[in-house]
């Protein structure tokens, strides 16, 4: 690589992002890849995964996934709201666009249930009419399957509960409260319930319904839990919507990796003052450790960082600015409702900076909360540094352009850029990640040179689809690639599901 050596942080994980899990007829466990838009089916043996249906294709936002009699697949199309059926010919139907953001779902014989994962949601069976509505005020429901009762089990993701219903209708009755968050429920081959939890922990709640009634807590320490699903010598696999892969869980909590696990982003990167590399990774804020991924807090829908001491800024794209204390845990919102707030820094004055993309907007935000706006028109700005002097630079992706704000007046210092989104200012030198060819321009900011490096890779490659909100709930973020500078001319780049550390080609 040209000026830079380029090296990755982590290594690369197959399945970015892994969500509902079902073997399908061939044996293969198929994984619904909500982020990516994917779905794939990995080989237990051998950790081979296969992209089965790929981005781009009818299914948006994959949630989860069952298997019909006649060896269909059913998805979830969570973001869009429709329910789709791959025949066995690979051919896609449209079985309803009537849900609002249905998750779980489940095939019995030939009849296919879902649940929506809303507040106030519904329990619905889907056929050739209308959907028949088994029950309604589901607490946002998830993962759900039919137990050795013949009864439909499902979890309550709002109230920490998990509830049966005949598959018929009736009503639903509680079979396990003070669940810790439930997010999945999946009986093994002997009839023990099994509930997943999207903690940080990764608890699995067993409960012996139909034997002992005992209840019993195993932690594998996997991070925001998923999906499970049991083979026929009753293994139990798991996925994880924060770090992907797929690992099998023994019933004592320990685990061993089919595919491996790392960043559904990456999104923005930070370095603090000690060397430590943040990462915001949509569903959490982690860190890369000796080529693997730790996740510090799961904080969903973090996508700009920026660190300041023991605190973290953050931005999501569907409208917030939080500060995290790494020393308390405590989350203190800044600002909401803004449209699609992405890159943010901290001046001198320990105001928060940040790119409004949505709004073309740069705002600060003050010790008080108090929001400022720095300058206004731009097209779509993506992020925010400054100099050594207190002036700030804006790239503005829309526009292709680098911008030096002039007491709130835009100055253009680089141009005819092909979508330029994470910059970064060291030494005198300001670098910016220029995606739309894959490389990184610096540019003296003393002298104006400019000189272009080829990058190995890009950045995260999700689709970016219109709507980043259904139903009042969020969908699939846009990537954009985040870039944060470290001493000695070293910089941090979010790439394809990785962080690159860039180091000047004269250094070792």
């Amino acid at each position: 690589m040209n000026g830079f050596h380029a090296r990755s942080l982590t290594r690369p994980t197959p399945l970015r992002g892994s969500n509902g899990v079902a073997f399908g007829p061939d044996g293969r466990l198929y994984v619904a890849q909500f982020l990516a838009g994917e779905i794939s089916a990995v080989d237990l043996a051998t950790g081979d995964v296969e992209v089965v249906v790929p981005a781009g294709g009818p299914v948006q936002a994959p949630d989860d996934l069952a298997f019909g009699a006649d060896g269909s697949m059913y998805l979830t199309d969570l973001v869009p709201g429709r329910v789709w059926r791959r025949q066995p010919d690979t051919t896609f139907t449209l079985v309803t666009d009537q849900v609002r953001l249905p998750n779980g779902i489940a095939c019995v014989g030939d009849r296919l249930f879902v649940n929506e994962m809303v507040p106030g949601g519904r329990l619905l069976e889907l056929g050739e009419a209308e959907p028949k509505v088994l029950t309604g005020g589901l607490a946002m429901g998830n993962a759900m399957q039919l137990g050795p009762d013949g009864a439909l089990y499902y979890p309550h993701m709002l109230t920490g509960e998990v509830f049966r219903i005949p598959p018929d209708g009736g009503t639903p009755e509680l079979v396990a409260a003070d669940v810790h968050e439930p997010v999945a429920v999946r009986f093994d081959l002997g009839g023990v319930l099994h509930v997943l939890s999207r903690g940080a922990a990764g608890i699995v709640t067993r409960i012996d319904l139909f034997s002992t009634g005992d209840r019993e807590l195993v932690t594998s320490g996997l991070s925001g839990l998923d999906n499970a699903a049991f083979d026929p010598e009753n293994r139990m696999f798991v996925s994880s919507f924060a770090a992907g892969g797929i690992t099998e869980l023994h019933p004592d909590g320990r685990t061993r990796e089919i595919t491996p696990r790392g960043f559904a982003g990456p999104y923005g990167v930070t370095v603090d003052f000690g060397g430590t590399v943040h990462v915001a990774d949509h569903y959490r804020v982690a860190e890369p450790r000796d080529g693997d991924v730790a996740t510090t807090e799961l904080l969903t829908f973090t996508h700009g960082i920026a660190a300041d001491g023991d605190l973290l800024h953050l931005t999501s794209q569907y409208g917030q600015v939080r500060t995290y204390d790494r020393a308390t845990r405590a989350v203190r919102t800044r600002a909401d409702g803004l449209d699609q707030p992405l890159g943010i820094a901290v001046d001198a004055d320990d105001a928060l900076v940040v790119a409004e993309a949505g709004a073309g907007r740069v705002l600060a935000i003050d010790a008080d909360d108090e929001i400022s706006v720095l300058t206004s028109g731009l097209g779509r700005p993506v992020d925010v540094a400054a100099d050594d002097e207190g002036h700030w630079y804006v790239s503005d992706e829309a526009h292709g352009t680098v911008y030096r704000l002039d007491d709130g007046t835009p100055i253009p210092v680089a141009v005819d850029l092909d979508a330029p989104q994470g910059i970064a200012v060291s030494d005198g030198r300001l670098y910016v990640a220029e995606t739309g060819t894959g490389r990184l321009i610096t540019l003296d900011l003393a002298t104006g040179e400019t000189t272009a490096t080829d990058l190995p890779a890009g950045p995260p490659s999700f689709r970016d689809l219109p709507a980043l909100k259904a139903h009042g709930i969020p969908g699939v973020p846009r990537p954009f690639a985040g870039l944060a500078a470290a001493p000695g001319q070293s910089l941090y780049l979010t790439a394809e599901g990785t962080i690159l550390h860039l180091t000047p080609a004269e250094h070792p």
